[in-house]
């Protein structure tokens, strides 16, 4: 038996605004994050789910189909038929009566389709799994230990959860996958997948992947790209603006969730994530996509910071004209370190937030402040 559903409130007014805006609505996001859900609390008068045979014969025609019909049409896994975009730029310009909210599960590729197809017609949101800012705050630990699928942090016991996480990976492997990786074994894509998460947290080196795994660099960033635009790596681009320093300028790359990212390293249950190696990085995997939740709703672009010296600044981004960073420690009292006042002068830094597991905001200096994970919410440059 699983808990009550969490209302999801903060994404329902975002997607009844865009809804409001643009004749054409598109929801993307993984597999199993609860855009169908959220689709359906707008009570469309029409829906298409593109797995369902039955719907998809309906739309082998679907001009025939699609242009007698009026309201809010919801057209799901849209990503299965890429070819209705030019023809939903044709029916929204001729029809008035009509708006399409359309769901995905593939990132980049999708958006710049329906992008080059529906330019000025159509809103973009992004779903995640759930954030801090929807759960019992309490709750948080769990939260890291499961990560954001619904389904997944949801579930009555910890067992059932990474059963969960591990039936999620093989059916994304299998299927998902197999629709956009022709020709690769998905128990390849799941050894590729797992040798990544020792990555996790760190720099990537395309040649040295490609020769750990045996695949040229090429091949490697195929694979990365697959997995990067269907949303189950995060890389964080490095920011290399000071012709000063020697700078860092490989992506890092992070499982942007913290629940798969366990079940790749096989970390059951809480217990085992406390003493476990990877738990530093787990923690600035779970610490930057709280963040991010917080940062890219407001379109914030979002990289790090760090010099062949050994600088390094977890995440930096600028607002209203001015820069911001944050660092993300497993500690219970965080302390000032020479590389956060370097990151300072370096990037002329109006603050610098350390986001830490405690439940007390403090200063560390007048530019410097330790917050606890539960009050990113507060960051508001």
């Amino acid at each position: 038996m699983q808990k009550k559903l969490i209302p999801r409130q903060k994404d329902v007014e975002k997607v009844q605004q865009l809804l409001r805006l643009f004749p054409v609505t598109a929801i993307l996001g993984p597999r199993q994050v609860g855009k169908t859900t959220l689709a359906k609390s707008f009570q469309p008068d029409h829906l298409f789910d593109l797995e369902n045979p039955r719907d998809s014969a309906a739309l082998e025609n679907p001009q025939i189909t699609l242009e007698r019909l009026n309201g809010l049409i919801l057209i799901d896994e849209i990503q299965r038929q890429p070819s209705l975009f030019p023809l939903l730029r044709y029916l929204v310009d001729h029809n008035p009566n009509q708006r399409f909210l359309i769901l995905g599960s593939a990132s980049s590729s999708l958006r710049q389709q329906s992008n080059e197809s529906l330019a000025g017609r159509i809103g973009n949101y992004f779903l995640s799994g759930f954030n801090i800012a929807e759960i019992v705050q309490d709750d948080w630990r769990r939260l890291w230990e499961r990560g954001g699928f619904p389904r997944s942090f949801l579930a009555q016991y910890e067992s059932d959860s990474f059963e969960w996480r591990n039936q999620f990976i093989n059916t994304f492997l299998e299927k998902d996958l197999g629709m956009l990786t022709a020709g690769i074994p998905a128990a390849t894509m799941y050894r590729f997948w797992t040798m990544l998460s020792h990555y996790h947290g760190q720099t990537l080196n395309y040649s040295e992947l490609g020769r750990s795994f045996g695949i040229t660099h090429k091949t490697v960033k195929r694979y990365i790209d697959i997995l990067e635009d269907t949303f189950m790596i995060r890389l964080v681009m490095p920011w290399h603006s000071n012709a000063k320093k020697r700078l860092v300028k490989a992506p890092k790359l992070y499982i942007r969730d913290s629940g798969l990212f366990h079940n790749l390293q096989n970390i059951p249950d809480y217990k085992t994530l406390i003493s476990h190696p990877k738990l530093g990085a787990s923690w600035e995997g779970f610490a930057i996509e709280e963040l991010v939740s917080v940062l890219q709703k407001r379109d914030t672009e979002l990289y790090f910071y760090g010099t062949h010296g050994g600088l390094e600044l977890d995440l930096f981004w600028h607002a209203k004209g001015k820069a911001y960073g944050a660092e993300f420690k497993f500690s219970d009292a965080p302390r000032t370190t020479k590389s956060m006042h370097q990151a300072i002068q370096d990037l002329n830094l109006e603050h610098l937030w350390v986001i830490y597991p405690g439940d007390r905001q403090y200063a560390l200096s007048d530019q410097i402040t330790a917050l606890p994970i539960t009050q990113c919410q507060q960051i508001v440059a």
